[in-house]
């Protein structure tokens, strides 16, 4: 390499600067790729998602007897139907019950789970495997289960033949309301359902939650067990939390698959989107009126939601903890 000299000292001549070929073709081409990418999945939201939306909102308002096309335009006389509809409104007062057993019990079911699972020292991965693995199990096979071999009604079910060795009679789990065994029934297999979900969730909020709040605590003296889990662990968990139990109320008001599977055509303990399957699939498949409620329903979970998340705080900054 050449050199100059400048007052006696030697300097190095100056490197040549390698000129960098801009990229050129489909990687250049940040844009293209994004909806290359993106595309395909906003096509099926515009055509599965947001069509389905539009037209049902437009079908409620008019008159749709055993055809999706519109006929004759009644206004608001289908949401009048659906609202001063018996059935519908006890659907709702199903919907209350289901949510006030299940969102608790879920929620302190998977954080359990995820306490216990987070504890481990070997075999977590085992555990929380097994813990998981009913979320891949379909609503309709579980109901079925449930229904044909653990609560089934008869001296050969599971769970008579257990309340047999105690001397208890046979229980009619699915056969009639009152008193509402079926509850336990409904309860119980969609805690097995879901709780796997949630408990993922619990766990890794719990993986980020920082190990020096505990040191910190354990010098200030406070006990492991209930306090640190008071003062730290449920705080630290303020926002997985309430993200699960929105989710949880979602999913309570689209509840449909164990309450038609378990309890078939009864005409007690059927959830809001029974009642409205029943109104436009059934004998009249009034589909107008049927489109009212599943917009009604849609206005009450986004009403739920908004409020829910504003008593809970979600979507606030670090700073409003």
């Amino acid at each position: 390499m050449s050199t100059t000299t400048t007052r006696g000292v030697a300097q190095p001549a100056p490197a040549k600067v390698s000129k960098t070929r801009p990229r050129r073709g489909l990687r250049a081409n940040s844009t293209f790729n994004f909806w290359l990418f993106t595309g395909p999945f906003l096509i099926g939201l515009v055509i599965f998602v947001f069509v389905p939306i539009g037209w049902s909102i437009w079908l409620s308002f008019f008159e749709a007897r055993f055809t999706v096309t519109p006929s004759e335009f009644v206004g608001f006389d289908n949401y009048k139907q659906i609202l001063t509809d018996t059935n519908f409104r006890n659907s709702l007062v199903t919907f209350t019950v289901f949510a006030a057993f299940i969102v608790p019990a879920t929620w302190a079911l998977s954080l359990g789970l995820a306490l216990l699972v987070n504890r481990l020292r070997f075999m977590r991965a085992f555990f929380r495997s097994v813990f998981f693995l009913p979320t891949a199990v379909s609503y309709v096979a579980a109901a079925l289960i449930w229904k044909m071999s653990i609560f089934n009604g008869v001296r050969f079910g599971l769970a008579n033949t257990v309340l047999g060795w105690f001397g208890i009679d046979n229980i009619a789990w699915l056969a009639n309301p009152d008193p509402p065994w079926y509850w336990l029934v409904i309860v119980t297999v969609r805690l097995w359902l879901q709780s796997g979900f949630y408990m993922i969730l619990f766990i890794a909020a719990l993986q980020n939650i920082p190990r020096e709040l505990y040191e910190a605590a354990a010098i200030d003296g406070a006990k492991p067990g209930w306090q640190t889990f008071r003062h730290i662990t449920l705080p630290q968990l303020r926002a997985t939390s309430t993200a699960v139990i929105l989710l949880l109320l979602v999913a309570a008001y689209q509840a449909f698959d164990e309450f038609f599977n378990l309890l078939g055509k009864a005409t007690w303990g059927q959830p809001p989107l029974v009642e409205l399957y029943k109104m436009a699939l059934g004998q009249n498949q009034n589909y107008g009126a049927g489109s009212a409620g599943a917009v009604v329903l849609t206005l009450l979970i986004c009403v739920v939601t908004l409020l829910q998340g504003k008593i809970m705080g979600f979507g606030r900054g670090e700073e409003s903890k």
